[in-house]
């Protein structure tokens, strides 16, 4: 138990920002401690477009640092989680009357030379008359680009970081909410509340506030500081739909106002297409996709697509608030996504260090730069380590993951392949301590609709923090896209006795 306990580093939100900087700190030496309010990923980070990328418009908006450091970071992040991250081609076809075929393949050469890549491929020019990605098209649309990124399951990303952090000595807490800090004799004095009522108190050296759309409401609100505003909330929606092409490429479709939107292969029998940029002002916790960003998103993939994007096509929604450092953009989409630390206070006093903005694709980086500044105020203790360490589950080279579902396959030649796939996909090498030495499908039941069993759910409540079928079905798994409200029902029975 962590209660009287003095930590060097207390962090308040776990989202990506908060569980990388954890993993970071602890994997340097230091004692921490993280406190989630809700469940890890419930926020931002489990509602992105799930990309891993250098974020080709941001180079219109002159953001070159962050570009630069994005697309470095692709293969770093694909080597060390090959499981939950993996290379994706987008195409980008050429719309008559928006940017000019010279300006979008200049934009790409540039993403090429900036990339520092050695695996992903590099752009290629398509006759989307003849190539396979046009055959979903409507036929005017003739040329196209195809570039590479990469793909990551963002909640799992999150719960990889956490669970990392915890194996070399980090203390997590979930659904514990931090209701006060107060400076106490050049420390900091914290309280907080786990869900049945518990209250706790520690005590850190220093506070990172990594709590994302919160940010601001634990300055102003727990850490009792008039700080002022320095979010801007942005609310991006996406939807999801029954699949809509059959090749595994994706598409990034420009828009007449100037947007871009994604359409993407989404758990091998969905599309997933997104994202909306628009200003948000309510509670971060109510959000959720409105009649109008729907109609957006049909629309804006209808004018690409041959067969119309209708809503009787949408299987599943989401929206997430990003919390942007406010630098005073005029228009929400060019508003910077680059991330922004500010210290407060010192070693003498107790200092805090307040994380605005960021990325799933630069979290590590985010996280280093944070590092930097702890050790600044706490004295350095061991050197950066994340950028070739291995995440929990991703012992295997980028390349290897096809072979290493084979493996699991030739192992258990009871599993079905596309759970030996979702598995693999999902836990990597640690799929086997799911299975352990079950024989049959029999031995992992009770059975929750679709693949999901007893033993997989165990091992989610015992070792990555899942308490409730909402964890378990949406942000550990997305197997909620294929389960019924008896086995939902089924589930929670189950949760609830098993806690």
């Amino acid at each position: 138990m962590a209660a009287g306990k003095t930590f060097d580093i207390f962090v308040i939100g776990g989202g990506i920002n908060g569980t990388s900087v954890a993993r970071d700190a602890v994997g340097r030496g230091y004692s921490v401690m993280l406190a989630e309010m809700n469940d890890l990923a419930s926020g931002t980070s489990s509602a992105a477009t799930k990309l891993v990328h250098g974020g080709l418009r941001y180079l219109e908006h002159y953001e070159f640092r962050l570009v630069h450091e994005a697309l470095a970071e692709r293969e770093v992040l694909w080597a060390n989680a090959p499981h939950i991250i993996r290379p994706l081609r987008f195409v980008l076809p050429h719309h008559k009357g928006l940017r000019p075929a010279l300006v979008l393949r200049a934009g790409l050469a540039m993403y090429d030379y900036m990339g520092g890549r050695r695996l992903l491929p590099p752009t290629k020019t398509l006759d989307l008359r003849t190539d396979v990605t046009g055959k979903p098209l409507k036929g005017d649309y003739r040329t196209g680009f195809e570039y590479s990124d990469c793909w990551v399951d963002d909640a799992r990303f999150v719960v990889m970081n956490a669970r990392d952090a915890a194996d070399r000595g980090a203390e997590v807490r979930v659904r514990t909410k931090v209701t006060s800090v107060r400076r106490d004799g050049g420390q900091w004095a914290i309280e907080m509340r786990d869900e049945a009522g518990v209250v706790t108190k520690v005590r850190a050296s220093l506070i990172v506030n990594a709590a994302g759309p919160w940010v601001d409401g634990v300055i102003n609100g727990v850490m009792g500081k008039n700080g002022g505003h320095n979010v801007r909330l942005v609310k991006g929606s996406h939807i999801v739909v029954n699949k809509l092409y059959d090749h595994d490429r994706c598409y990034i479709f420009q828009n007449a106002d100037g947007r871009i939107i994604f359409a993407i292969p989404y758990e091998q029998d969905y599309t997933l297409i997104g994202t909306t940029d628009l200003d948000y002002k309510d509670d971060p916790k109510d959000v959720k996709i409105s009649e109008d960003e729907i109609d957006y998103l049909c629309a804006a993939a209808s004018e690409y697509f041959t067969k119309p994007v209708t809503r009787a096509e949408i299987v599943w929604t989401y929206s997430g608030v990003r919390p942007l450092f406010d630098d005073g953009a005029s228009a929400a989409q060019e508003a910077t996504r680059d991330y922004v630390l500010k210290v407060d206070g010192s070693m003498a006093e107790g200092a805090a260090i307040n994380v605005f903005g960021g990325k799933l694709t630069t979290s590590r980086r985010l996280a280093e730069s944070v590092l930097e500044k702890i050790e600044e105020v706490l004295g350095k203790k061991g050197p950066a380590w994340t950028k070739v360490a291995k995440f929990p589950g991703g012992d295997f080279g980028p390349l290897a993951f096809d072979a290493e579902v084979r493996r699991l396959v030739k192992d258990y030649a009871w599993l079905p392949p596309k759970l030996a796939y979702r598995l693999t996909r999902l836990y990597g090498t640690r799929a086997r301590v799911i299975l352990g030495n079950a024989g049959s499908l029999e031995e992992l039941e009770p059975h929750f609709g679709a693949d999901l069993y007893g033993r997989e759910v165990d091992h989610l409540v015992a070792n990555e923090w899942a308490r409730t079928a909402q964890d378990v079905l949406w942000r550990r798994t997305k197997v909620g896209l294929r389960v019924g409200p008896e086995d939902v029902a089924r589930l929670e029975g189950y949760l609830a006795s098993a806690t």
